[in-house]
């Protein structure tokens, strides 16, 4: 009996391939064929390479996110680097060479972190060995090579509503559309080789393609704006690194990979968002949609309530707080001529902030909220649209708080990070005049509920609260006609 081999493949450049998107044609498309053939690359190519040796479906250990896990017979391991070796190819032309197939192989014996050093130490020679892998130098293709944008553009277009995903060894890197030497299902309740794939579009004006970005805009209340959401696990890597058998590193993959790819898809059928949203890419730890900026917080919140439940129930067994919140991040597009690439990659700085400046938050008009205060945003945002439309105050009330913000902002910039206003009592007083004439009882109750929101209590000196800020931002935004 001859000995397994585990063999680990990983696409490399991905974000390279998404932020080097063109800004002129149809880029929209083009990022969400792209993002599509990536999501499909990692998922279709370990199948074929099982179906192509007559392998049982159960040795695919993981798929999705850009990687996979398989186990094979010892003899196969020529034949699987040969086959990864032709689809390597194909993806580094249709990619323009931004996106790299690597891989490792490497006998299934011993402890599984003992297999798991072995991996990484060959995928490292590996790399090292790549006459373009120089540390700190991006790989630049050849000047006459450039990304495949008609494929994924045409990607875009037929996934969208078909049913199946094909693949055949004359193009290993060519993910087809309803054909193919092999097929699978896209749909969620076609068996278990089905690929979970989350590719929600909202639907255009006359239902027969997608939304565009101006549609998007145009259904948001308020401001007729759009934008775009990413979210990532904080600390993923090291759960998976702490696991202690090769049984739990493939739960956990497939656990997270069918959270987001179900979640999204279930989320973007709600009535509120199955217009207003569309799924750019869905990966085993995180994600990224785009749509009308109003349904995008509410999104949001929603994923994070549904990731908070999951992580409670799957992970109780596991130590630790790695890999079980999720921060994201929302960027807005300034005006009409935007590109999805451009916000999306704005999202992702974003997202990297606030990352690097705490976990389980969201970064979001210019502030890092956690959950909890995003909650507290909500309500006061509430609050402010209350006192602004219903509640007879003058039309500049908004922009009168924003003012007193942007004037404490001087002030502590001014004078050292403290970041405390003097005289709090002004605020209050600010709030009465901005409310002058309208002494209808409910809205003396929501300005002092206004003033106790926005402030800390009971202290001489206070702070303006973050999450005020933001809930200024949303309800400007909400009610900007």
């Amino acid at each position: 009996m001859s000995v397994q081999i585990l063999l680990y493949g990983k696409l490399l450049g991905i974000e390279d391939l998404l932020l080097a998107c063109p800004a002129t044609g149809d880029s929209t498309s083009a990022l969400i064929g792209r993002s599509h053939w990536v999501m499909l690359l990692s998922e279709a190519l370990p199948r074929a390479l099982l179906a192509e040796f007559r392998l049982a479906r159960v040795l695919l250990g993981s798929s999705g996110g850009g990687q996979f896990l398989l186990v094979l017979p010892g003899e196969s391991r020529e034949a699987a680097d040969e086959f990864l070796l032709r689809a390597g190819g194909e993806i580094d032309a249709m990619s323009g060479g931004l996106l790299r197939l690597v891989w490792a192989i490497t006998e299934n014996l011993g402890d599984w972190s003992v297999v798991r050093r072995r991996l990484g130490e060959e995928m490292q020679r590996k790399l090292a060995a790549a006459p373009e892998a120089v540390d700190f130098v991006p790989f630049e293709p050849p000047a006459s090579s450039s990304p495949n944008d008609g494929y994924f553009r045409e990607l875009a277009g037929a996934l969208w509503q078909t049913e199946t995903a094909g693949w055949s060894p004359e193009r290993p890197a060519h993910i087809a559309i309803g054909g193919g030497k092999y097929t699978w299902s896209l749909l969620p309740d076609r068996g278990e080789d089905a690929i979970p794939l989350a590719r929600h579009a909202a639907p255009g004006r006359n239902g027969t393609a997608p939304a565009t970005l101006e549609e998007l805009a145009a259904r948001a209340q308020g401001r007729k704006t759009w934008g775009v959401l990413r979210g990532d696990v904080d600390s993923m890597r090291v759960r998976i690194r702490r696991v202690h058998t090769i049984e739990d590193h493939v739960r956990l993959s497939v656990v997270y990979k069918q959270l987001f790819a179900g979640e999204l898809s279930v989320l973007c059928s709600q009535p509120e968002f199955w217009r207003k949203v569309s799924v750019l890419y869905s990966g085993g730890d995180d994600f990224a949609v785009y749509g009308s900026w109003d349904a995008l917080i509410p999104f949001a919140r929603e994923m994070q309530r549904v990731f908070h439940r999951f992580t409670e129930e799957m992970l109780k067994d596991f130590p630790g707080a790695e890999g079980k919140t999720i921060t994201m991040a929302v960027a807005l597009a300034p005006d009409a001529s935007s590109t999805l690439a451009g916000i999306h990659t704005e999202a992702g700085r974003q997202l990297d902030q606030a990352k690097n400046t705490d976990k389980d938050c969201m970064a979001l008009f210019g502030r890092v909220l956690e959950w909890r205060r995003l909650a507290d945003a909500a309500d006061l945002k509430d609050t402010l649209s209350r006192m602004s439309a219903e509640a007879g105050a003058a039309p500049h009330f908004l922009a009168e708080l924003g003012a007193l913000y942007r004037k404490g902002a001087s002030l502590w910039s001014a004078h050292g990070a403290e970041q405390r206003i003097q005289r709090p009592w002004r605020f209050t007083q600010r709030l009465n005049r901005i409310v002058t004439g309208a002494r209808e009882r409910e809205v003396q109750k929501l300005r002092a509920h206004l003033a106790s929101e926005m402030m800390s209590r009971g202290a001489a000196q206070v702070k303006l609260r973050p999450a005020g800020l933001v809930a200024l931002e949303w309800a400007r935004l909400s009610t900007e006609v």
